[in-house]
């Protein structure tokens, strides 16, 4: 109502004043228009009382309208910074989601299925030239991984996760369910006890507890007892981190059981990179691994990555890159060549909290075609989707989102274009006055003002501009030859309202100053000062 909330307490009285003036309704004779006005005068007065109370603007500063909606303030201490009542409003909208979570489960799941393609690279000919079908090569899968868990608030302290999975290898397959109960202890710490069991290991007892040893440092312990026909296998494993930097954590790891060894590793993480470094020895494998990722400042959050990795193993290099393809959906590919390894395409696809797994065995040795054809396949198969259906299917959804917004919010917009109709009418008596003011000194005058979208894109012919007549609100908010709009956007404008729900909108200005055209076409939310000379129109064009 009063344009933007980031105005000073004299700016913010002074447009009170001015719009009381404009909408009281002792100034209308007309029964339609006092009633039209009175409705507006009402609404003058409750965005007034909002915002000259200084703990209800910083709620609106922050949150908007959404952030007088939550329930709690009236409680809440009144005389707050805006740092302290942020951080009273998501402590209140944390107490929201703990009521949810006691109905709530959080389902995570993954699948791998692993292929052997070594056929198309290391394909031996005499072995098939006598059997039907030998001229084509052998792809098979050989092995699969399911794996799902949920996870059920019991208290607002403990939660119960209960977790199973499925592999087959060559034939060869078994299975194992795990029961966690996880418990908070406080601020510091937490606590899990795990239960398991399967019919290739036998049951397992364990115990985990986390707990910060202080602001930049925190420890976890992890021990269980495996039970089989051979015995009990104990095993125990213990980390040790600390935030060495705002962006970089070092951890010491140690492991005893069937597998000892010991780890240590430094990981930084920015908003551009993420880089690792790891040595480990122990037994059966000592190694050393880098690695390092570059993530690109794009709406897709595409991400380039590179490691080496070298131990008594062999020695393994891989690089790949992931992509954000739909609004819950990440693509990856990974190539990794080693020796003795040989050479797979890894195939990863992050859906929700689903993950679907896809490594791709393609030969045994090194060979420059494998290594060709696992680099470009995907890359021109990802292409191909992309075009063929990524695109289309995120169009068609925003299209669908965009839809439901504009059906949910059409009796709202309706309302609100009503309001500013009335408005218009309300302004012309003040408009004329100020338009016989501003002639008077060869001032500034509105001539035509729309606002909404608008089509300036040659590839964009086909769609129809969305824009509204907004030169009477404009030229009644002129003071003195001047228009000042401050950094928000224009819907909360008198007289203004949203002509096209969830679309990108401009204020597009013709006016005359000084006898002069001038023209201007500014985005909605950006700060709007004329005159300008920079908006003059030349005589000549």
């Amino acid at each position: 109502m009063f344009g933007s909330c980031w105005a000073t307490q004299e700016e913010l009285k002074g447009s009170y004043r001015r719009l009381c003036m404009l909408y009281h309704p002792d100034k209308h004779r007309d029964p339609e228009l006092k009633r039209q006005a009175e409705q507006l005068f009402n609404l003058v007065h409750q965005a007034y009382e909002v915002l000259s109370d200084p703990q209800l603007r910083a709620i609106y500063d922050i949150y908007g309208k959404r952030g007088l909606d939550v329930e709690g303030w009236e409680v809440v201490e009144r005389k707050r910074t805006p740092v302290e009542i942020r951080e009273e409003f998501e402590r209140l909208q944390r107490e929201r989601e703990e009521r949810r979570l006691q109905q709530r489960t959080n389902p995570k799941g993954m699948i791998s299925v692993g292929v052997d393609a070594t056929d198309l690279f290391d394909r031996y000919e005499e072995d098939y030239k006598d059997l039907p079908g030998g001229g084509f090569p052998h792809v098979e899968i050989n092995k699969m991984h399911i794996s799902q868990s949920i996870e059920a608030p019991l208290t607002t302290t403990d939660t119960a996760v209960l977790s199973g999975s499925l592999s087959t290898h060559n034939g060869n397959g078994g299975g194992n369910i795990n029961l966690a109960l996880r418990r908070v202890t406080s601020a510091k710490g937490w606590g899990e006890v795990e239960f398991g069991a399967g019919d290739s290991h036998g049951p397992l007892l364990g115990m985990k507890i986390f707990r910060n040893l202080t602001a930049r440092c925190f420890v976890t312990a992890q021990c269980g007892l495996q039970f089989s026909s051979r015995g009990v296998r104990p095993g125990c494993t213990t980390v040790l981190a600390r935030h060495l930097d705002k962006n970089t954590m070092g951890y010491l790891q140690w492991r005893w059981g069937t597998q000892s060894s010991m780890n240590t590793s430094i990981v930084r993480d920015t908003k551009t990179s993420h880089f690792t470094f790891a040595m480990q020895l122990g037994i059966p494998h000592s190694f050393m691994m880098m690695s390092y990722q570059y993530k690109f400042q794009d709406d897709e959050q595409t991400k380039v990555k590179g490691s080496i990795k070298s131990g008594f193993f062999g020695t393994v290099v891989e690089y790949g890159a992931e992509r954000k393809i739909s609004r819950h959906s990440v693509l990856g590919a990974t190539v990794s060549v080693g020796v003795p390894q040989g050479v797979s395409l890894k195939i990863k696809l992050n859906r929700a909290s689903q993950t679907y797994f896809f490594p791709i065995h393609l030969t045994d040795q090194l060979l420059p075609s494998a290594v060709f054809y696992a680099t470009v396949g995907p890359l021109i198969f990802y292409l191909a989707i992309q075009r063929l259906i990524i695109r289309p299917y995120v169009r068609a959804q925003q299209e669908q989102d965009l839809e439901k917004h504009r059906e949910s919010s059409a009796s709202d917009i309706a309302r609100k274009k009503q309001e500013a109709e009335s408005a218009v009418l309300l302004m012309q008596e003040s408009v004329r006055r100020i338009i016989e003011s501003e002639e008077s000194r060869m001032g500034l005058i509105i001539l035509n003002a729309w606002y909404g979208k608008f089509v300036t894109d040659n590839s964009r012919r086909h769609e129809r501009a969305k824009v509204i007549d907004v030169s009477v609100p404009l030229q009644c908010l002129v003071k003195d030859s001047k228009l000042i709009l401050t950094e928000a956007t224009k819907t909360g404008l008198p007289g203004f309202y949203d002509p096209c729900v969830g679309e990108e909108k401009s204020l597009k200005v013709l006016y005359q100053f000084r006898g002069v055209m001038h023209q201007v076409l500014s985005p909605d939310g950006e700060a709007l000062r004329i005159p300008k000379q920079s908006h003059r129109i030349d005589a000549d064009t």
